[in-house]
This record gives structure tokens, sequence and C-alpha cells, in this order.
């Protein structure tokens, strides 16, 4: 129906470039709803507990964190602000359980990315008219892990890129741990973008992960030690 309504009122050069835009105003409109639904289920917390409302109130915690796990999982959305809200209104407790949804929600977004069809993006590119960017994933495409970080290696346009290719999990580390980094797509858009490289395995992401999400759940966890 969109494509039906697009081939009569614009002309042919336009079309891809308004499907984008759709695209974007409703990915935009759900990343909106996400961080709305994330302050509205916040405000649904009553710290204040009695034996008749205790079954409930444990209940809501967990929609909650299957909520968190899934908004963190979205690029970016701030998920991350229930998890902290969660161990603010509740402290020690809470807090193995939000690091465990957390570690979850980003390796979910990683093996999202992994499973991402290189070709897609390779259209996107195309029809954002970003020849460089389509050229190198069709290059990259191919190549194993190993051969993709040597192509990049010799490749890179700035003296930046290979230290933070060399230093990848450091600087993935570093990212998730920048304030304000759902500018740059939040915990899930980086670990989305991570998966779909093939430059991290698995086994050291998950590590990596685990390591870099920790300080602040592991520091609210020993405060009443």
């Amino acid at each position: 129906m969109i494509d039906l309504v697009l081939s009569k009122v614009l002309s042919a050069d336009l079309r891809p470039y308004l499907r984008v835009a759709l695209k974007l105003v409703l990915l935009g409109a759900l990343l909106i709803g996400a961080t709305y639904a994330g302050n509205w289920i916040m405000g649904q917390f009553n710290p204040h507990l009695t034996p008749s409302t205790e079954p409930a109130f444990h209940r809501m915690i967990m929609i909650t964190m299957v909520i968190y796990v899934l908004m963190m999982a979205l690029p970016f959305v701030p998920g991350a602000e229930i998890g902290l809200g969660l161990m603010v209104m509740f402290g020690p407790k809470i807090a193995p359980l939000v690091y465990a949804g957390t570690v979850l929600a980003l390796s979910l977004a990683f093996l999202l990315g992994r499973l991402v069809p290189q070709q897609t993006i390779v259209e996107i590119f195309e029809t954002l008219h970003l020849k460089r960017a389509s050229r190198l994933v069709r290059r990259l495409e191919p190549l194993d892990s190993q051969e993709r970080l040597e192509y990049l290696l010799q490749n890179a346009s700035a003296r930046i890129v290979p230290f933070l290719l060399r230093h990848r999990f450091l600087a993935l580390a570093v990212a998730l741990n920048l304030p304000g980094n759902a500018l740059i797509g939040g915990g899930g858009g980086i670990c989305l973008v991570a998966g779909y490289s093939r430059l991290f395995p698995l086994r050291m992401y998950l590590l990596t992960v685990s390591i870099a999400v920790s300080p602040i759940p592991l520091a609210v966890f020993v405060s009443n030690a």
C-alpha cells in the first residue's frame, strides 16, 4: 500500500529516501514509546510492602526485569535507567538480578547482531548513497574474523582505528560505561554492532561484558557489607 501511494505522488528518485524516512520515524516512535514505558513502570513501584501485597509486588519486579532486558537490548534506548532505579529503590538485594539481566540483554543484542544479514546492511548503505561503506561491507562479507581484522588494520584511514581494533575488548568495555552512550547506540546498539562485526569471539565477548557492567551492581551489593 505504501509503495502504491509513493509511486503516485513521488518520482522514482525520491521514493527510496522516503522509505528510509518512514522507517526512521517508526523506529523513533518505538524508542520513544519504550522510554515512556520504562518511566511508567518505575512510577508504579511502591516501596511500602504488606503481607497481602508482597506476592503481586514480586510479580511486578519480575515483569519489570523482563521489560528491562528487552529495552536494554534495543539500540538507542536508555534502558539502564530502569536497572539503576531498581537498585536505588531496593538496594543490595536486587543488584545481582539487575546485573544478570544486564548481561543477558547485552548478550541478546550481540547474538542479534550476528544474525543480521550483511546484504541487508549493504542495501541500507546503498539506499543512503553511502558508497564507501557499502563497498567495505561487501569486501568484508566473505572474510572470516581474522581476515576481517587484518583487512581493517591494513586499510584504516585514521590512526586511532588500528589502536581501537587491537584493543577492541577494552574499547567495548569503555563504550559500555560512557555517560550518555545512548547517543552512540546505547548498550544494545554497541553490542549489536559488535556482534555484526564478527570481530568478537563469543566467549571473550561474554567475559568482557560481564566485567564491564559489574562495577555499579557490585558497589551497590557490597554497600551494606
